[in-house]
């Protein structure tokens, strides 16, 4: 009886067998190649998935087998491990973090301007420059110093040059004897700016008071007057389009056109 019973479910199960074959065989045969490829694609992307979601979120390293401790040193050496392991995990991810910031700093570092982009900015609507030397150009601030010597601010002379190389600079002073003006001459020599730059000795103007100065410069009509006399700032506020007025302080009741900065280098180093 068990040996019949064993039979006939075997028969059944190769007649379901063989229905499910035909039924198979017969869907496949009415469907066309698109419907085909349709249901192939259907099946890669559901074992894909499957296989994506059955892989680990990290490889997995193989331990090598050690004795079992005991439950103290197990306790400990555990909790050891995951001290490492979170403490390496920390310094990799800060390196990482720090690395990638960099290379954002870099990238969207703003670009400074240089010195020749700054005077051409400041002097947009300038190409003639006036200048006095006392106390902007040189140490001296007097026509008595200038009798001792003359000595050229070396902060100033880069800025010079850039000036030069975009405006038509001239520099004037009031000194009191010849022996001032050739000691003038011979401090801006020494200094590079005749031999380096576009300024010739046939640009720097000498006259024996502060009128005469003032007249050079409404003679020669600049877009820009650098001084360091107040009262000579006033006087060409009309006649000037711009002036800088190099004082410590800022003096009250400034004209609109009239700038005011410490030294001439600083103005032209603000950005």
């Amino acid at each position: 009886m068990a040996d019949y019973s064993k039979e006939d479910f075997l028969q059944l199960i190769k007649r379901v067998g063989a229905f499910f074959t035909i039924k198979i065989s017969n869907l496949f045969r009415n469907l066309d190649l698109r419907s085909i490829g349709a249901i192939a694609g259907l099946a890669f992307a559901v074992v894909f998935t499957w296989r994506l979601l059955r892989t680990p979120s990290g490889p997995q390293r193989r331990q090598p087998k050690r004795q079992a401790p005991t439950s103290g040193s197990s306790s400990s050496s555990s909790h050891g491990n995951a001290n490492v392991n979170v403490t390496s995990s920390g310094i990799s991810n800060s390196s990482e973090d720090s690395r990638t910031q960099n290379v954002i700093d870099e990238l969207f570092q703003p670009v400074k301007p240089t010195l020749g982009q700054i005077v051409r900015q400041r002097l947009s609507e300038g190409r003639k420059v006036t200048c006095r030397l006392l106390g902007v150009i040189l140490e001296e601030s007097s026509p008595e110093e200038l009798q001792k010597q003359a000595t050229v601010r070396s902060s100033v002379v880069e800025v010079l040059l850039e000036i030069t190389k975009f405006c038509d600079l001239y520099l004037m002073e009031r000194v009191l004897d010849d022996e001032s003006e050739k000691k003038v001459l011979l401090a801006l020599e020494d200094a590079g700016i005749f031999t380096s730059g576009g300024l010739v000795k046939d640009k720097v103007l000498f006259s024996s008071t502060e009128i005469g100065r003032t007249s050079f410069v409404r003679q020669l009509e600049p877009d820009w007057h650098v001084d360091t006399n107040p009262e000579i700032v006033t006087q060409l506020a009309r006649f000037i389009k711009y002036q800088l007025h190099i004082s410590p302080m800022k003096p009250e009741g400034t004209a609109a056109n009239v700038y005011t900065s410490t030294s001439l280098e600083q103005f032209f180093r603000c950005t």
